[in-house]
């Protein structure tokens, strides 16, 4: 190894909340460990972290052994208590997830039985009961999940950043990697005219995961298809319609959850957010395109895959994206006081999902994987709330990785 080349024991790749938290937790098992973070942004967690409903799930959606179900129930203890360490507010408000027809209360059963073979408790309410602690929400039944949250996942951004650099850690804003060359005892990565080198990297580039896992090699059998998250705020007027996050019962047939109502950390009320089709991975106006992205998919077999399977759904969160009533009415089916009036645009996120060769969408997390680096391909909802075991996981595959060249 050339003595005038500077080599760091890792290289994470993306300042969003996995990043992050993989770099506190290398240098946490590691003290005094040479960590950089290389983000392309002027500043953390600006795209799928920074642009979600600020959640802190309880998991009881997701199938009873998979990676998702685990890492979420672990992962809303550990940011619960990170953010009691540091001072971050959260609120364990509480999640009704309301039906309003009887196929929804049947999915609802099942939806409670799936919750107990995750180990989350739940409550069953009937109508009334749901009427007396939610006076605006309307429905047949609910389930409660009392351990469901809320907080602003910036600042546990902002947070885990400064864990960084005071443990002796670096993070390099405007890094926007373009090659990635691994030899046998080090990755070099490269950003225009700037270049780092380290034993190992690491990257969480969620939007462009795919993109950035062909800079290191890999043969990717996905692409990232941009969905649009879009959103509404409630008036000020009607901030303190309820107190508790209100979900639909969510569809099985359907890969999202439904338009939810969302108490915001901040004191402001959310209602969104829908699912379309994004023409652009990091375009958050309703009308950006990307030329680059929309070819991206559009020449990959797997999203015409995706499309035909899903084109009664996929037409309708359009229809419901062009017009305000449409999106209005999907509230109104749980809350039916909120009307025109009270729907304030708000900034959308973008969700990238990893679509297969064959169609499928892939659920759970996706980890790739050469000699000296470590791609996480998928991150899906829970990663924010799972962050932190997700970071334990992949620091895990980054030792097993050093043991194994050493």
């Amino acid at each position: 190894m050339s003595a005038d080349i500077h080599v760091h024991d890792l290289c994470v790749v993306g300042g969003g909340i996995v990043g992050l938290a993989t770099a506190v937790e290398f240098i946490r098992r590691h003290p005094g460990a040479d960590v950089v973070l290389l983000e392309k942004e002027p500043a953390l967690g600006r795209h799928q972290t920074g642009h979600n409903s600020g959640v802190i799930h309880a998991g009881i959606y997701y199938k009873p052994g998979s990676l998702k179900a685990e890492l979420c129930r672990k992962g809303a203890d550990a940011t619960k208590a990170f953010c009691t360490e540091h001072g971050i507010p959260f609120e364990t408000r509480g999640k009704l997830v309301v039906a309003t027809n009887a196929t929804e209360l049947a999915r609802m059963e099942k939806l409670r039985d799936n919750a107990g073979l995750n180990g989350i408790e739940v409550e069953t309410l009937d109508g009334a009961e749901l009427r007396r602690r939610e006076p605006a929400i309307t429905g047949l039944g609910a389930l409660f999940v009392k351990e469901s949250g809320i907080v602003d996942y910036k600042q546990v951004c902002g947070k885990l950043g400064e864990l960084i650099a005071a443990q002796g850690g670096r993070i390099e804003y405007a890094a926007s990697v373009d090659a990635i060359r691994e030899s046998a005892d080090r990755v070099a990565v490269h950003a225009g005219e700037r270049r780092w080198c380290a034993r190992q990297v690491v990257a969480c580039a969620g939007l462009q995961s795919d993109r950035v896992a062909r800079l290191a090699g890999l043969d990717v059998d996905f692409r990232i298809v941009p969905f649009r998250g879009e959103y509404y705020e409630i008036a000020d007027s009607k901030r303190d319609l309820v107190r508790h996050l209100i979900y639909p019962v969510p569809d099985p047939a359907l890969p999202f959850l439904g338009i939810h109502l969302t108490p915001m950390i901040d004191g402001s009320l959310t209602v969104g957010p829908n699912a379309v089709l994004g023409l652009a991975r990091e375009g958050y106006a309703k009308s950006a395109v990307a030329l680059r992205d929309v070819a991206a998919y559009a020449g990959f077999p797997g999203f015409w895959r995706l499309i035909l399977k899903n084109i009664r759904s996929g037409l309708s969160e359009a229809a419901n994206s062009l017009s305000r009533r449409r999106y209005l009415e999907e509230c109104r089916k749980y809350c039916p006081s909120l009307g025109l009036d009270d729907l304030a645009p708000r900034e959308a996120g973008i969700r990238a999902q990893a679509v297969m060769r064959d169609g499928t969408l892939v659920h759970d997390f996706l980890i790739l994987k050469t000699r000296r680096t470590l791609h996480v391909g998928n991150a899906p909802s829970p990663a924010a709330t799972a962050s932190m075991p997700i970071a334990a996981m992949i620091v895990n595959e980054v030792l097993k990785a050093r043991e194994q060249a050493a």
